[in-house]
C-alpha cells in the first residue's frame, strides 16, 4: 500500500518538478566570484552570523553599489552568471553571497540551498565549497 502512494507521489512531484524547472534559467559557475570569496574568507573578511533576509543587498544598495563600481566588481559578489542575459546588466548575475563589503555564511548557504532547489548543481557544489572553506577558517 505505501509503494503504490509513494509512486504515484514521487511521479506527480517529479512531472511537478520538471515542469517548473523548465521555466528557470541556467547559470555557469562564476570563477571570478568564487576566487573573491576565497580571498575574502582567508582574509576574515566575514560575518558568521546575519538574518540574510535583512542584509541581502537589495536594489537600492545594488544601484548605489553600481554608482562607484565596476561591473565586474560586481559580478565578483554573484556565485552564478546567468547564460543568455546580456553583458552589465543585474540580470546576468545570480546567487549573491555577501553584502559588498564581505562574505555572509547564510548568504552562502542561501545559495546551497536554493542552488539545489532549483538543481543548479554546479553553483550548488561552488557555494557548499566557499562554507565548508568559511567554517573550517573560523573555527
Amino acid at each position: 500500500m505505501t509503494p503504490k502512494f509513494a509512486a504515484r507521489t514521487s511521479s506527480s512531484t517529479t512531472s511537478s518538478r520538471r515542469a517548473q524547472t523548465a521555466a528557470v534559467a541556467s547559470y555557469t559557475v562564476n570563477e571570478l566570484a568564487v576566487a573573491h570569496a576565497r580571498k575574502l574568507i582567508r582574509a576574515r573578511q566575514y560575518v558568521l552570523e546575519s538574518e540574510w533576509g535583512k542584509v541581502q543587498p537589495g536594489p537600492a544598495q545594488q544601484n548605489k553599489y553600481l554608482k562607484s563600481h565596476s561591473w565586474e566588481d560586481y559580478a565578483q559578489w554573484h556565485l552564478g552568471l546567468t547564460e543568455g542575459a546580456k553583458e552589465e546588466t543585474k540580470a546576468r548575475y545570480a546567487f549573491v553571497y555577501g553584502d559588498f563589503e564581505r562574505v555572509h555564511r547564510m548568504g552562502l548557504i542561501a545559495s546551497v540551498y536554493r542552488a539545489a532547489e532549483w538543481h543548479h548543481k554546479e553553483i550548488e557544489l561552488a557555494a557548499h565549497g566557499l562554507l565548508q572553506l568559511l567554517d573550517a577558517t573560523s573555527a
